[in-house]
């Protein structure tokens, strides 16, 4: 089975959410390598202070502490780094590592709980980055693609998941995978996005306790209770 929200185990075919194609080849050396973290590094921090509109190339090879010309040797414009920028905080969201949960039927709440709370501490970790992806997707249209690439892998993975859970009987077969996933996932962001982003604050415990169960509600699943001593 896998993890519904942030996916612990692998899923076939879900990778980055990032078109490689936006991104170009990685350097082949280690001092490249380095050089090249080091300018999406100083990018997310000026992304992050300046907004994206108003940050600057010069800026970010000075935080980088190296030349423009460097820059350039890496890569091409704001776009492909803002773009190298969102690849490392969406590779963190889609594998924010879980603790180890036995997966089996008597254990999908702890899965579930694990799963919710691993991608809301990672949203919360990205948070400023997410703002300005949803910023900038409405104005350039190939962020527009990417914002909605990012939506269907998360789709993708729980759509599967819901699929297990009703192949096990355990989830209501009548509704449809797909629908349900969109619902299930726009849900969980959306909460996410206001509590981190536009700064409503809610207690992480209360998001996971309450989204797993609307999972389970939604499923026509129902919660293990509390084992009678």
């Amino acid at each position: 089975m896998s993890s519904p929200a942030s996916g612990r185990p692998e899923v076939h075919g879900a990778g980055s959410l990032v078109d490689e194609r936006q991104v170009r080849a990685l350097p082949v050396t280690a001092r490249g390598q380095r050089t090249r973290e080091s300018l999406v590094a100083a990018a997310r921090q000026v992304f992050e202070r300046d907004g994206f509109i108003n940050s600057r190339l010069t800026d970010i090879a000075r935080e980088a502490r190296t030349s423009i010309g460097t820059f350039y040797t890496y890569f091409d414009s704001k776009d492909e780094i803002f773009t190298a920028v969102l690849q490392v905080a969406q590779d963190d969201m889609l594998h924010p590592g879980l603790p180890r949960v036995e997966e089996d039927p008597q254990n999908i709440a702890a899965v579930l709980e694990a799963s919710n709370r691993a991608y809301f501490e990672a949203y919360r970790r990205n948070a400023q980055l997410m703002v300005l992806l949803e910023q900038v997707a409405t104005i350039n249209p190939d962020f527009r693609d990417l914002r909605i690439q990012r939506a269907k892998v998360f789709t993708t993975r729980v759509m599967r998941w819901v699929e297990s859970m009703q192949e096990s009987g355990v989830a209501d077969r009548s509704l449809d995978p797909l629908m349900t996933s969109r619902a299930l996932t726009s849900m969980v962001s959306r909460l996410a996005y206001y509590s981190f982003a536009l700064g409503e604050e809610w207690d992480v415990e209360a998001m996971v306790e309450t989204s797993t169960k609307l999972w389970f509600n939604a499923l026509g699943m129902t919660l293990p209770g509390p084992t009678a001593d």
